[in-house]
């Protein structure tokens, strides 16, 4: 697609009632898909049924963020900087030495 993602699409048997409704409940989330030829031994399900997905796809990396998050400030006050890019190195270089001081 465009923004680089991938489009499966899959063919089933006709859904029951449920199944439909567990797919539709699920729209627009991120989740995992599970394949085999043979049916699922019970170990196996209970491994797909306990996973968990602990990310947030944002897209942006949290250094593309942050970056993202003084550019707005800096569109609000530029606190006197005639560029971002000096607004931004100053502003980086505050949290460059705020951790520093917390070094031992």
């Amino acid at each position: 697609m465009v923004d680089k993602s991938l489009k499966i699409t899959f063919v089933t048997n006709e859904p029951t009632p449920e199944q439909v409704l567990g797919i539709a409940s699920s729209m627009g989330q991120f989740g995992y898909c599970a394949f085999k030829v043979d049916p699922f031994k019970k170990e196996e399900q209970l491994a797909l049924e306990n996973l968990e997905a602990d990310y947030e796809d944002t897209g942006k990396t949290p250094g593309q963020r942050l970056r993202g998050v003084l550019y707005v400030n800096y569109t609000y006050n530029n606190e006197g900087f005639d560029t971002f890019t000096r607004f931004y190195d100053h502003h980086l270089e505050k949290i460059i030495e705020h951790y520093k001081k917390k070094l031992p």
